[in-house]
């Protein structure tokens, strides 16, 4: 029995390897450029996905006699066993699928204090600030964890979501040797109709191994920043490694999530961007600001999400990441585009209208008082910070949506939450007129940002951005 379950266990891990199938080009105008962008196999649209099922199952199980019941458990448990072998897992004795949270509280679930700094190696990134990770050194890594996996007696799977609307998301199953861990993931993901997993084509799977062994954490660093574990990811292959208690760093998951999720959503229509979502009176803002202003800024009330993450498709708009809601929702397009800059030495008007060309420029600067964030996003991407910017032009221009610029620091101090938001109320109403000025001040910022994103981007910059 060990001999048979080892040989099957090998010809999965052989059935699992990565497919390098070519990418068709998109048809659709704004979200062209950012799917061409991405590389790696071939995501499909949510049209396409629907072709390839007849039907879709509904949440929830229905009030069947007992034997169809248990008939019906032992065609999950048997769905969900050869599931999770396609991707190199194969249970060694229970598997708990989707549970509730007080089931998993039943089952000994143990809260985990939140971590930080946890170190995440990305494979496919292109921006700079995460250590890369080889092909060879990801497969290896995979063999192990999905071995251990294997070895463990009790399992727990969990499926979800990354993005508000089900016409654009993408689907996510969480692999995990440990209750913990699939508390704290599902609170960062969204609710999914049972078995939607299986009706989707291109899944993000996580694998979590809590208990695995100390040389394999070490297996891609060592020193005290590894001592609670570390994170892998694989754009190409959709996949997230969590060894140790890395699940517990939720920033650092939610950055490698909004980085594995790109090219699927792009895929299928959207363009995602490393903003925010605002509600105000039935209007959606999307707002571009330095993470430390949305802290302070007050806007929780009308913040769809706390979180960084925006998701702009021919339906609506959307988020990635659950704060308030738990159900998947989809709202409006954006009315409105708002970028927040700072910048001490006045030479920013407080709020000034931009052009498509404008905003895409200062959002591609992502000036800080000083220092340039491109694109506003630290994190990793699989999508360079200037086929973000012509995406938000291309979306800008074709969809004609007016963008304004907000200096949020004059005269050495932040703007607080109050100003801010009477600006946006304002800029909202139309009562906000152009305010362009030009003096040394301006002239002097003007060359900072030149310098800076020609140096960096050189001939790439588009003719059609400016200051």
């Amino acid at each position: 029995m060990a001999g048979a379950r080892s040989l099957l266990l090998r010809h999965i891990r052989m059935a699992v390897s990565p497919s390098s199938s070519s990418s068709s080009a998109a048809s659709l105008r704004p979200a062209a450029a950012l799917r061409e962008a991405l590389w790696g196999r071939r995501w499909m649209s949510s049209e396409e996905a629907k072709g390839r099922s007849s039907t879709r199952h509904r949440q929830g199980r229905q009030e069947l006699p007992e034997d169809r019941r248990h008939r019906q458990d032992q065609e999950v448990s048997y769905g969900i066993n050869w599931a999770i072998a396609g991707r190199g897992v194969v249970v060694r004795d229970k598997v708990f699928y989707n549970m509730e949270t007080s089931e998993l509280q039943k089952g000994g679930n143990v809260y985990t204090e939140n971590l930080s700094a946890i170190p995440l190696h990305v494979r496919g990134n292109v921006t700079s600030g995460n250590p890369d990770v080889s092909r060879a050194q990801f497969a290896k890594l995979l063999k192990l964890v999905t071995f251990h996996l294997s070895s463990i007696s009790s399992l727990y799977v969990q499926d979800g979501a990354v993005g508000s609307s089900m016409v654009c998301d993408a689907k996510v199953r969480v692999i995990s040797d440990n209750p913990s861990a699939v508390m704290l993931l599902s609170n960062i993901l969204w609710r999914t109709p049972d078995r939607a997993i299986s009706h989707d084509t291109c899944p993000l799977t996580i694998y979590v191994a809590n208990s695995i062994s100390t040389n394999v954490r070490n297996s891609l660093g060592s020193g005290t920043q590894y001592a609670n574990g570390f994170a892998a990811a694989d754009i190409e292959r959709s996949s997230l490694i969590l060894c140790g208690k890395a699940f517990a760093d939720s920033a650092m998951l939610k950055g490698a999530l909004s980085a594995l999720t790109a090219p699927i959503l792009s895929a299928r229509g959207g363009l995602p961007f490393p903003g925010w979502l605002l509600c105000f009176g039935g209007s959606a803002v999307m707002l571009f600001a330095p993470v430390d202003v949305i802290k302070s800024s007050g806007l929780e009330d009308v913040l769809v999400s706390t979180d960084s993450g925006v998701v702009v498709s021919s339906n609506g708009s959307s988020v990635l990441f659950p704060t308030k809601a738990r159900e998947p929702n989809l709202l409006a397009k954006p009315t409105t585009a708002i970028i927040v800059s700072l910048d001490s030495t006045d030479a920013l008007p407080t709020v000034s209208k931009l052009s498509p060309g404008q905003a895409a420029y200062h959002f591609l600067a992502g000036y800080h008082d000083g220092k340039f964030v491109p694109a506003y996003s630290k994190g990793p991407s699989p999508v360079d910070p200037l086929a973000l910017a012509n995406s938000l032009f291309s979306y800008l221009k074709e969809d004609n949506t007016p963008a304004y610029l907000i200096n949020a620091k004059n005269s050495g101090k932040y703007m607080d939450g109050k100003e801010l938001r009477r600006l946006i109320e304002a800029i909202l109403l139309n009562n906000l007129p152009d305010c362009n000025h030009e003096d040394t001040k301006v002239g002097e910022l003007k060359g900072k940002y030149k310098s800076f994103l020609s140096g960096k981007f050189g001939k790439y910059l588009p003719m059609e951005f400016s200051f």
